[in-house]
């Protein structure tokens, strides 16, 4: 059977969900179909912490669903801008996973994380499947993934 490890670019699946569809991404039929490809035998979500009862509801459902949750302070900026990025974070912990499994599933539509899948596929051999809204994935991420999986209707709330 299969290894799979999941990591979610909360934010990022959050804002381009809402923009291209204006709904929400649905994480447990997603976590099915991923569960019938093999076995899940990690998956984190990353996520901006900012402390209200609608976000602690939504990360309790989604460790209900089996996902562990990985939080940053959401940290606001003297100029207005704020800053929440778990780039580096994924990173770190998808080169750390990867030599331990067969495929690694990334949602998000970050073109940042190109180089990084390209790095695994070298260095372990593994597989990147990449879900992400089709309009708002960059196409060097798609390009680096094994396999892309648009984020549609299939997958919505």
């Amino acid at each position: 059977m299969k290894k799979i490890a999941i990591f979610v670019d909360v934010q990022n699946i959050y804002y381009t969900t809402r923009q291209a569809y204006g709904r929400q991404f649905d994480y447990r039929k997603f976590w099915q179909r991923i569960s019938e490809q093999g076995e899940i035998v990690s998956a984190t979500a990353y996520a901006i912490h900012r402390g209200d009862d609608k976000q602690q509801k939504f990360q309790n459902a989604l460790k209900h669903i089996g996902f562990e949750i990985r939080l940053k302070p959401y940290i606001q900026r003297s100029d207005g801008t704020a800053k929440g990025d778990w780039d580096v974070g994924i990173t770190i912990d998808v080169m750390e996973t990867a030599k331990a499994v067969d495929t690694v599933v990334l949602l998000s539509g970050d073109g940042d994380f190109d180089l990084l899948l390209d790095k695994i596929r070298q260095l372990y051999d593994v597989s990147s499947v990449v879900y992400g809204v089709p309009s708002l994935t960059a196409n060097s991420l798609i390009h680096a993934a094994s396999d892309f999986h648009p984020i549609d209707e299939e997958l919505l709330l």
